[in-house]
């Protein structure tokens, strides 16, 4: 069927969304790893995470346009395979957060490789309705994918305490981000929501860990300056 593809966007983006209500998840529990991660200074404030209300938006506004406008169009249907193999993968995920970090963590990066290939093949009509919405969710996912993997690899002890795997998430995160920016450059929402994330990163290490707080300051400058520069590049235009 030409529409299946839309159809099962739209099924999954509400699958996903729909994860949201019945599963809760505010970080691995004391239980969960060896050396219980409780606050990790990788973690963002907790304020950070009402992003997820817009980009459940987005996704949900460009799935709908997606079925009603774009329902059997060859330069959507590119973009939404992997979109779709991403949220397969995220619609449990919070159910298997609360029960499995390391099963967390390889899930949650196999979302964002997969929101990141839907990014980079996003169509450039209709911008708002598909771009944005991946962007948004590649960038959330970028950062919370290294988020996830330091405070796994900290809690069971690999190399380093939770202060370097911090800094390790933090630059890793950055290096993905300007890799996907180097790629995607006219996607500045995929860039400000992983600076939105470094903020937040701020936020919650303050003066406490200023070292950390220094490293995610110039990653959210960097990203700042290349969103800043992505804002002015015209994607080349693709007949209707």
């Amino acid at each position: 069927m030409k529409h299946a593809l839309a159809i099962l966007t739209l099924i999954l983006t509400l699958t996903f969304v729909g994860s949201s209500f019945f599963s809760g998840f505010t970080g691995f529990t004391a239980d969960q790893l060896p050396i219980p991660q409780i606050d990790p200074p990788v973690q963002p404030a907790g304020y950070a995470f009402a992003i997820w209300g817009l980009i459940y938006a987005f996704l949900l506004a460009g799935a709908v346009f997606g079925l009603w406008k774009r329902a059997a169009a060859p330069d959507w249907d590119r973009a939404r395979l992997p979109l779709v193999i991403s949220l397969l993968i995220g619609t449990p995920w919070l159910a298997v957060a609360g029960q499995s970090a390391i099963a967390a963590s390889v899930m949650i990066v196999l979302m964002a490789v997969f929101a990141i290939m839907a990014l980079a093949r996003a169509p450039t009509r209709d911008r708002i309705w598909f771009q944005v919405p991946a962007a948004l969710y590649a960038g959330w996912l970028t950062a919370a994918s290294f988020v996830a993997l330091a405070s796994t690899s900290a809690g069971y002890g690999l190399l380093t305490d939770s202060t370097g795997w911090a800094y390790i998430g933090i630059v890793g995160a950055l290096a993905v981000a300007v890799f996907v920016l180097w790629r995607v450059p006219q996607a500045p929402e995929y860039a400000l929501t992983v600076v939105w994330a470094l903020i937040g990163i701020i936020v919650a290490n303050g003066t406490v860990n200023p070292g950390i707080s220094l490293t995610a300051t110039v990653g959210a400058f960097v990203l700042t300056a290349l969103a800043a520069r992505g804002a002015w590049i015209k994607p080349r235009s693709i007949p209707a």
